[in-house]
């Protein structure tokens, strides 16, 4: 089982843990509601279903959602370790390259992420004097971005490049603090503000003219929509990347909960309350919207720019500009993005910081601010330029839709199908957990899930082959697209060939549950603290 020559280099140090449960879960829900939440969500409900859309949304979250959810818990909590490790320890060398995988599916996204807080930041500053004036999609793409004809360049945007060094900063300095003091502190605050903040913004927006021809647009269920594969497909999408699975976070995450921890509970609370913050963004995004069709007298559905990007910086600056007291509305909406983005953000960059520190043994000052900043530095020459918003449209959909759901596949198959450790993951979750699971979970995520998400990988291959993403030029394409996927596997490739630093056997599994295989000789108790 172990791939280094080098024998383990001396006690190996104590994990970090959470302060308790609550630390875990705010963190965990920290991370799951992100812009996908805010800017995603509201507007594929519409396009799908309207309410009706809620009922492939809740069978999604029930079948494919929580099921991986708590498979990814079960690894982490149970093999102590980062994405690599973790895997490795239970499926051998090919698992800690699929694990090398996800943590470079969170390298790619760190890079972008931070530009897109880059962007809230500024537009937070923005609401105070409502800068874009009556034509925000010209302001955000002329004046703010510079968005060039070209492809790539390296003109750099100033209005861009200081509030993107300033979120890196930030970042690095939370990270740097440490997992109690950085990333479970930044979460016990930065939660229960934006949570206030968008209730405030959603009570708000209810009471503005408009707001139930709003309401009714986004809940009036169009049942025949059922019939369609689309629509399921983007349920379960949208439940998917919403829940932060499959690429190390939950993960990661799970293996810094104690050894004696109850896991699904706190799993069925990040699930729903993840959930729930997306239904509460569609009814504030909705009325607003409702009130921005009422003061141009024209339907919800002859709106543009309902979801993404330009439903944040174009949409919104425009709904904003038009309400009574639209500067604290405007901020608080951005403030909210910043929050919903850097408790995101925070979690990616943990993923790869805990992957090279359990395999290079470095400490967490030299992976924060050695690695950290050279990925800032790459961030900023990417997306610091009049070139960003092409660079960022086109990695975020490969990451996802390619990197993510092809990592869910392959995870699922490798450790349920090939390792067969369905089993004993099973019984760690009921054997610590209040809310037990069984042959159920057992078939959800090793047939239905691997199923339904091999189907939607397969049609969005198909569908990135068949026509240019964004009608980009297709060299452009392949090279920034397909390249980041190339980029990714060669990456994983030859970060499971490195050395590592500690032996990674060297670990204890607990609680002793039925269908565990046995552990190599080399497997002892030292290390078990980890």
């Amino acid at each position: 089982m172990t791939q280094s020559a080098s024998p383990a280099a001396g006690a190996v140090p104590q994990r970090a843990e959470w302060t308790g449960q609550v630390g875990f879960i705010l963190s965990a829900v920290g991370s799951a509601v992100g812009l996908g939440n805010i800017w995603r969500f509201p507007g594929v409900a519409y396009e799908n279903g309207g309410g009706a859309f809620l009922i492939p949304y809740i069978v999604a979250l029930l079948t494919a959602g929580i099921p991986i959810l708590f498979l990814d818990y079960a690894i982490g909590h149970r093999f102590r370790g980062s994405a690599p490790l973790a895997l490795r320890r239970l499926a051998g060398r090919f698992g800690e390259g699929l694990g090398w995988f996800q943590v470079m599916i969170c390298v790619f996204i760190s890079l972008y992420y931070t530009a897109v807080l880059a962007w809230a930041l500024s537009f937070f500053v923005f609401s105070f004097d409502l800068r874009w004036g009556s034509d925000a999609a010209a302001f955000f793409t002329g004046d703010y971005l510079r968005v060039a004809g070209e492809p790539f360049t390296l003109d750099f945007v100033p209005g861009v490049l200081l509030p993107l060094v300033l979120m890196w900063v930030v970042t690095l300095g939370i990270l740097g603090a440490g997992v109690v003091k950085g990333v479970q502190r930044l979460n016990v605050i930065a939660v229960p503000l934006l949570v206030a903040g968008f209730l405030i913004l959603v009570v708000r927006a209810l009471f503005l003219p408009g707001a139930i021809d709003g309401l009714n647009a986004f809940f009036t269920p169009d049942f025949a929509a059922l019939g369609s594969p689309s629509v399921w497909v983007a349920a379960y999408s949208q439940v998917f990347f919403s829940l932060s699975v499959a690429f190390g976070i939950m993960l990661t995450y799970s293996s810094y909960r104690r050894r004696k921890s109850n896991l699904t509970g706190p799993g069925l609370v990040v699930a729903f309350g993840n959930s729930s913050f997306e239904v509460l963004a569609g009814i504030g995004v909705f009325a607003t919207l409702g009130f921005l069709a009422h003061q141009q007298s024209i339907a919800i559905a002859e709106l543009e720019g309902l979801t993404g990007v330009g439903l944040a910086f174009m949409t919104f600056p425009a709904i904003v500009a038009e309400m009574p007291g639209g500067q604290f509305f405007g901020a608080l909406f951005f403030g909210a993005l910043v929050l919903a983005g850097l408790t995101s953000l925070i979690s990616v960059m943990e993923v790869i910081l805990a992957a090279v520190t359990d395999k290079f043994g470095l400490s967490r000052a030299q992976a924060v601010y050695g690695l950290g900043g050279a990925l800032a530095v790459i961030s900023i020459v990417l997306f610091g330029t009049t070139s960003g918003l092409t660079a960022l449209d086109t990695i975020d959909n490969w990451a996802n839709n390619i990197g993510i759901v092809g990592s869910a596949v392959v995870m699922t198959i490798t450790v349920l199908w090939i390792r067969r450790a369905g089993t004993e993951l099973s019984g760690h979750l009921s054997m610590l957990s209040t809310f037990k699971v069984g042959r159920i979970w057992l078939f959800l995520v090793s047939v239905l899930g691997p199923v339904v998400l091999g189907y939607m990988l397969i049609a969005t291959v198909f569908g990135l082959l068949s026509e240019p993403y964004g009608g980009y030029d297709e060299t452009y394409l392949l090279i920034v697209g397909w390249g980041s996927v190339v980029l990714m596997i060669a990456g994983s490739l030859l970060l499971t060939l490195s050395p590592w630093r500690r032996d990674p056997a060297l670990f204890t599994v607990w609680p002793a549950v039925p269908g565990e295989r046995p552990r190599p000789a080399s497997a002892t108790t030292e290390g078990g603290a980890r």
